[in-house]
């Protein structure tokens, strides 16, 4: 198999723009080319603009500013030659075929032989594209269907042609997994994929619907949002995320392409409340407002929501509906619900999931991969076939029928089995192949799995209530969080701690990380506002006390410890990465301590190792230096340097609440250390952590305890100049102070001075001692409380 080292990527408009981020993130060498412009000026100019916007685009296409310095600009006229150094091509031009076929021929010209070409269209077909192109190029082509953004959506659609060569196949499919961190899913060469062909039919329906029945916007999103598992979008914030613009144009295509009998041509039509929103601007997020706008006329920030009778805009509503209610009993309780809301979610899944049963096997072989093409492309949390089990293959048929409705012959082929079934702990779905037995199997990957795919075929090691530790093979065992968001409370302290013991018994090291959205988000304030308003001011220290001596368990134990988080890792969750020998990060990392923001300080050993890392970091700059100075005598201990720019450094990230927006991001914010690594596909987290921990375990010894010498007074002294300078220029609000110089407290070592030497547990009696003092301040609680209501903090 041939290896992707360098990607031109041809059209540097927004989505070509970002699948060259993209492909920058991973490490990757990228040529952004684009045409010469017609006015005066640079040539490469349309490319080398599209790079500047990617440093300021918010979300950041990019996951470290570091990775535009990949990205090479270039044009169509003068750089083709470039041509020939690359792997890969990917076209990313308008979707009109005489105009790519064009650029083709180019491309011909100039490719390397063997090179790889994709086109990321999302509405021609492969056929077409290839039409009266030579034999060569077909080999070698290939629709590389990226979702936008590239960077955040982690489908990838792969489609082939007949005389597609295998091997080409398999490097852009391996590349995309282990390189981008995409699902990559093949599918057939039909009008639309898979994704888009069932998404854009949802999305029809969803808007047809809610016009015939008379249903808001805000009455469609709240049933058509969670209570489905669908994002909180819904169907028309999802519209307006995309483009209203957009959808007409997708309905063309398809239209253009789809047979008269297809359901998308019986159901679709262009609404006039629609008509009348792009006609006048309002195109979703990216024009004057959408289904939604804020309306800032008033001086205030005023959600609003459109009328689709009227077209004119109205305060938004928080519906309250029977249906989202009795949706809490499962997904049959909201179809048959007699209120609107019911209706309506009936009227719409009924339709979008018979249509997805009767697209298969035209649009793929496989209902897993369409279902798992929906969930990343869509985020759905259900797939149509999962969501079919969860209404009952039988009983979903049985209602067709009852309304005169066709019902697939896949659906018919099910009968009352379910599409997915377990058995002797294996995962299988139903095959749509006539040929095939009637349950294919979901295969196990050893490099690629989940902790859903462990519990299927075995129990865990221990369980409490918020977390679980289950054997992942190979002497290691993995450390599950339960609780709601994973929040940390004392039921997950003793699992830390007992899994440390059971580890230490027979295993060889433990990697700590789970299946959800978000590896922690922190300490369970619930808990902790609930013991304040009863002034169980015991419990919380006791607490406190658990959960240091929990994380001094996990660094100084006689075995690896190797966390592995994705999405949120805030507070506590941060603390415990900074207490493990390494860290394995899923590239979408956003990690900090954040404690700040409820008005105390990190108390489980957040401030101690913040400030060893960076002192630590301090320590191997000044080696450096020395060598660079021709000084090669031996560095002096920590307790000698002048701790003030590390005591600084960790300052700033504390009482600023820093968080990373990426995995590169907590590299620099010392979060991940030197050991540490980066996955970029989310499914291979969990395997690439426990590799990690077995290397680790070879000739593994514990790390020594550290001692530090800082300041005192002295340094706090420092410190809180800056913060009086952040108050009185109104940057820091008055508890923001007093939580900062409780901060700056704790960093430059309490009550102590530089000729005293330290210990951890020192600085955590510290952290202790502070945590208390601040937790009692009734400014602190009132951030608390806040928070756990508003899920934003409080600037008092």
């Amino acid at each position: 198999m041939s290896e992707i080292k360098k990607v031109a990527v041809i059209g540097s408009g927004v989505m070509g723009a970002q699948i060259a981020a993209h492909i920058a993130n991973s490490g990757t060498e990228v040529i952004l080319f684009d045409v010469v412009p017609k006015t005066p000026g640079r040539r490469s100019q349309l490319a080398e603009s599209a790079i500047e916007k990617l440093l300021k685009m918010d979300p950041a296409p990019l996951t470290h500013k570091k990775k535009a310095a990949l990205i090479k600009p270039a044009n169509l006229e003068d750089d083709l030659d470039l041509l020939r150094s690359v792997d890969w091509i990917i076209e990313a031009i308008i979707e009109k075929i005489e105009i790519k076929q064009a650029l083709y021929k180019k491309i011909e010209i100039f490719r390397t032989k063997g090179s790889i070409i994709s086109s990321n269209t999302s509405t021609l077909p492969l056929h077409s594209l290839t039409n009266g192109m030579s034999d060569k190029f077909k080999r070698d082509f290939l629709i590389t269907h990226f979702f936008n953004p590239p960077r955040y959506m982690r489908l990838l659609e792969l489609v082939a042609g007949p005389e597609t060569r295998k091997e080409a196949q398999e490097t852009i499919r391996d590349f995309a997994d282990i390189r981008l961190g995409k699902g990559v899913v093949e599918c057939k060469d039909t009008p639309g994929f898979i994704a888009n062909r069932i998404g854009c039919f949802w999305l029809t329906a969803g808007l047809v619907e809610a016009i015939k029945q008379g249903v808001s916007v805000e009455e469609a999103d709240a049933v058509m949002g969670k209570p489905v598992g669908i994002p909180k979008t819904g169907v028309f914030g999802l519209m307006d995320l995309i483009g209203i613009d957009l959808l007409p144009l997708i309905a063309k295509s398809f239209a253009d392409t789809l047979p008269e009998t297809d359901e998308f041509r019986k159901i679709y039509r262009e609404p006039e409340v629609v008509k009348k929103m792009i006609a006048e601007g309002f195109t979703g997020r990216k024009g004057k407002g959408g289904f939604y706008r804020i309306n800032k006329e008033s001086g205030k920030k005023i959600k609003e929501a459109i009328d689709l009778k009227t077209g004119q805009y109205r305060v938004a509503e928080s519906p309250r509906l029977e249906s989202v209610e009795a949706a809490k009993k499962g997904l049959r309780a909201l179809v048959t619900s007699p209120d609107k809301g019911g209706k309506y979610a009936w009227s719409v899944l009924s339709q979008v999931l018979s249509y997805t049963a009767s697209l298969v096997p035209e649009i793929s072989d496989s209902i897993h991969d369409v279902d798992k093409a929906i969930k990343l492309g869509y985020n759905w949390k259900y797939g149509p076939f999962e969501l079919i089990d969860k209404l009952g293959t039988e009983w979903f048929a049985a209602e067709l029928e009852k309304e005169g409705r066709p019902v697939p012959e896949l659906l018919k082929k099910a009968g009352n089995k379910p599409f997915y079934a377990k058995k002797d702990g294996k995962v299988l779905y139903l095959s749509a192949i006539p040929a095939k037995t009637d349950y294919q199997e979901i295969k196990f990957r050893s490099d690629a799995w989940s902790l859903a795919d462990i519990k299927g075929k075995s129990k865990p090691v221990a369980k409490n209530p918020s977390a679980a530790l289950w054997d992942v093979g190979d002497g290691i065992l993995c450390l599950e969080f339960t609780s709601k968001m994973n929040s940390i409370d004392p039921l997950i302290l003793e699992m830390v701690v007992k899994a440390a013991e059971i580890v230490k018994e027979n295993h060889r090291g433990l990697i700590i990380g789970n299946d959800a959205e978000n590896f922690s988000v922190g300490a369970n304030l619930g808990f902790i506002l609930f013991a304040s308003n009863i002034a169980a001011w015991k419990m919380i220290e006791g607490v406190i006390k658990q959960g240091q001596d929990s994380y001094m368990a996990l660094k100084y134990a006689p075995f690896p410890v190797v966390s592995a988080p994705s999405g949120m890792a805030l507070g506590g969750g941060c603390e415990i990465l900074l207490h493990s020998d390494a860290v394995q990060a899923h590239i979408e990392l956003y990690s900090g301590l954040v404690e700040v923001g409820v008005g105390v300080v990190p108390g489980w050993g957040g401030c101690k190792e913040m400030l060893l890392r960076s002192l630590e970091k301090r320590r191997q700059s000044d080696k450096i230096t020395a060598k660079l100075g021709g000084m090669f005598s031996i560095i002096s201990p920590l307790k000698t340097l002048n701790t003030m720019p590390a005591i600084v450094e960790a300052f700033e990230k504390i009482s600023m609440a820093k968080v990373s927006k990426s995995a590169e991001e907590a590299r620099d914010m010392l979060i991940l250390n030197g050991k540490s690594r980066i996955t970029m596909n989310r499914s291979r987290l969990l395997a690439d952590a426990k590799q990690l921990c077995l290397e680790l375990a070879k000739d593994y010894r514990a790390p020594e305890p550290q001692k530090l010498s800082l300041p005192g007074k002295t340094g706090r002294y420092a410190l809180h100049m800056a913060v009086d300078s952040f108050v009185k220029t109104g940057k820091a609000t008055p508890h923001d102070e007093v939580v900062s110089k409780a901060a700056a407290k704790v960093l430059t070592g309490g009550n102590t001075d530089i000729t005293r030497e330290m210990t951890e547990q020192d600085v955590l009696n510290v952290e202790r001692e502070t945590f208390m003092e601040l937790i009692k301040n009734p400014a602190t609680l009132a951030r608390v409380e806040y928070m756990l209501e508003n899920g934003k903090p409080l600037r008092n």
